[in-house]
């Protein structure tokens, strides 16, 4: 009866030391398929620009610097892909979002484009597939600081450190740039009611 009470005290330690350890292995594994994600993202977007590229080569042969923008936008997909670099990745992301808004206005501003079907699927997909690259930024960021978190706090930290668990980076995104800056072109739509 007296060794009952300690088995049942050590049982309870190693199920709360394996259930922590199981965590912070989950959040890993899904750190790493949200990067990947990411990958399969910029290949499907890799994959679009051709299409769109030839869809809209007739009509918009005065829009050359479109082409230049889906070219450029294709070589840093292939270079984020190839290296898996968060820089690279974060490069070819930024020149897609900045790229969509263009086309966009290329395609409303031209009725022959608006009108054409194969174009506005390809606008629509490539809108979908940036809406998701977004999606899996968002997770991968949520599930770094959620495993981040558990790596400095009591208990769980020390389980951490015993097991080698290292902080994740997630996704490194510079402090500053075109995406951190605001223009009063931008503000002049902002209304405040005081």
């Amino acid at each position: 009866m007296e060794f009952i009470l300690p088995l049942v005290l050590i049982a309870g330690v190693v199920f709360y030391v394996v259930s922590i350890y199981n965590s912070l292995q989950q959040l890993k594994t899904q750190i790493e398929a949200s990067i990947q994600e990411i990958g399969n993202q910029l290949k499907r977007q890799a994959s679009l620009i051709p299409n769109l590229q030839a869809a809209t080569k007739g009509h918009l042969k005065q829009e050359k610097e479109i082409f230049k923008m889906l070219t450029d936008a294709r070589k840093k997909i292939a270079q984020a892909e190839k290296t898996g670099n968060n820089s690279d990745i974060e490069s070819a992301i930024e020149s897609i979002q900045s790229m969509v808004p263009s086309i966009s206005v290329a395609v409303e501003s031209n009725p022959e484009l608006k009108s054409d079907q194969t174009i506005g699927k390809f606008m629509n997909e490539l809108t979908d597939t940036a809406d998701k690259l977004m999606y899996a930024r968002r997770s991968i960021i949520d599930l770094s600081q959620a495993y981040n978190v558990k790596l400095v706090t009591f208990p769980t930290n020390i389980i951490a450190n015993t097991f080698g668990f290292t902080k994740e980076k997630g996704l490194e995104t510079a402090m500053t740039g075109k995406h951190v800056e605001v223009s009063t072109t931008d503000m002049e739509d902002i209304k405040v009611d005081l």
